[in-house]
């Protein structure tokens, strides 16, 4: 049975009481006691885990209205994007099982805020930073293993009593399933839970070391980052980690110049066979058409593109995959969002159907960006197949 020593914690800083309270966001336990906390009235202002675009999300609930698919995908956000909608559809699956609304402690937190004229500050790091991070830190493979346990934990109907989600708050728990997912996949939990850590902390501490510091702040946090914040105000973060955990990293060169070695390499395997006979010139040209174009093609069908669409992909993607600067989903995804654009409905719906797989397939949104992922990942393992199959042909 938890206590309420378990998910509560006041530490010090400067002359400010910090009162941490470990919710899970899908708990109607968790709602039940931010209210209790924030209705003592002994605080003079409340912190929750959420950054500015979370909190709008959070509030605006027509937020999806305003999306724009093609500026996504022009500015190579599609992936970002899909993580996002992969994360959020997971909570909100679970949290449907429990009659709340994903992020509803959070939530209330602020309307007592409101209520009760009671300074509200938003400490955690911007989702886009957070997610930018992400991306750039772990390797192709980590993120494939990442999306695929999101989409399974959608798609797979696991039953998850209440009591477990209750059990995510007890510290000693929590604190050993966060260690496993760091064996595991350590620099996501770097950067989701550690970093994450330190910033709210930091945060927390640029509030009480500014010349209005309130004199106590009840501070709203998932469980999971509860012990790791408790430690890190024996030192919080100064400001130039701070400047540095907020920083969106460049793009990795490693990977552009990869990419360019692959289309120098395929290119170079194209004239050694054209040199060595003009019929197998052309036959490693088909190879590599046919079956990177076939897979990218594949994977935009399994994903129920336009029939345009999968024609694109499989013109597309042998000639992307020449050219790091530009990838073979981000041509399909653009080309299936004019050739089917998403209507109003899709928009509206956006929220509700990414909860439920089937909708995926149907809702002309969400479609779209799983066009985008299954023609990428068709012609990435066509790059490879492909080029196996190539140098097989010429040495083997």
């Amino acid at each position: 049975m938890d206590t309420t020593e378990d998910i509560v914690k006041t530490v010090h800083c400067k002359q400010t009481a910090v009162t941490l309270i470990g919710t899970a966001h899908i708990s109607k336990k968790s709602v039940e006691l931010v209210e209790e906390m924030v209705r003592t009235g002994d605080h003079d202002c409340i912190a929750v885990e959420l950054c500015r675009p979370r909190y709008d999300s959070l509030i605006n609930k027509t937020g999806w209205k305003n999306l724009d698919i093609y500026r996504i995908f022009r500015e190579k956000k599609a992936t970002l994007l899909l993580v996002n909608l992969a994360l959020t559809a997971f909570q909100k699956r679970l949290a449907e099982k429990f009659g709340v609304e994903v992020g509803m402690e959070m939530q209330r937190a602020i309307e007592l805020a409101r209520e009760h004229d009671v300074r509200l500050e938003l400490i955690d790091r911007d989702i886009s930073t957070t997610l930018h991070r992400l991306l750039n830190k772990v390797s192709f493979w980590q993120k494939l293993k990442l999306f695929a346990g999101l989409i399974a934990g959608i798609f797979v109907d696991e039953e998850i009593t209440e009591d477990q989600i209750e059990d995510l708050k007890r510290g000693d728990l929590l604190h050993a399933v966060v260690e496993e997912f760091g064996e595991k996949l350590p620099a996501i939990k770097e950067v989701l839970i550690d970093e994450r850590d330190q910033y709210m902390a930091g945060q927390l501490a640029r509030i009480a070391a500014a010349d209005d510091a309130p004199k106590h702040i009840v501070a709203m946090v998932g469980a999971g980052h509860l012990r790791g914040m408790v430690s890190e105000f024996a030192a919080p973060p100064g400001e130039e980690r701070m400047r540095e955990l907020e920083q969106k990293p460049p793009p990795r060169r490693i990977g552009y110049f990869i990419g360019w070695a692959i289309g120098v390499f395929i290119l170079s395997m194209f004239y050694v066979g054209y040199r060595h006979s003009p019929e197998l010139g052309w036959q490693l040209l088909v190879t590599w058409v046919v079956v990177n174009g076939g897979l990218s093609a594949l994977g935009a069908a399994l994903a129920l593109a336009h029939p345009g669409s999968v024609l694109t992909a499989f013109v597309a993607a042998p000639l992307t995959s020449l050219n790091p600067t530009i990838g073979a989903g981000m041509v399909v995804g653009l080309v299936e969002s004019y050739l089917r654009k998403p209507q109003v409905r899709d928009f509206e719906s956006l929220r509700d159907d990414i909860t439920h797989w089937k909708m995926w397939w149907k809702n002309r949104v969400v479609r779209v960006f799983l066009v985008f992922f299954f023609a990428n990942m068709g012609s990435v393992f066509g790059t490879y197949i492909a080029g196996a199959s190539i140098v097989h042909q010429l040495f083997g």
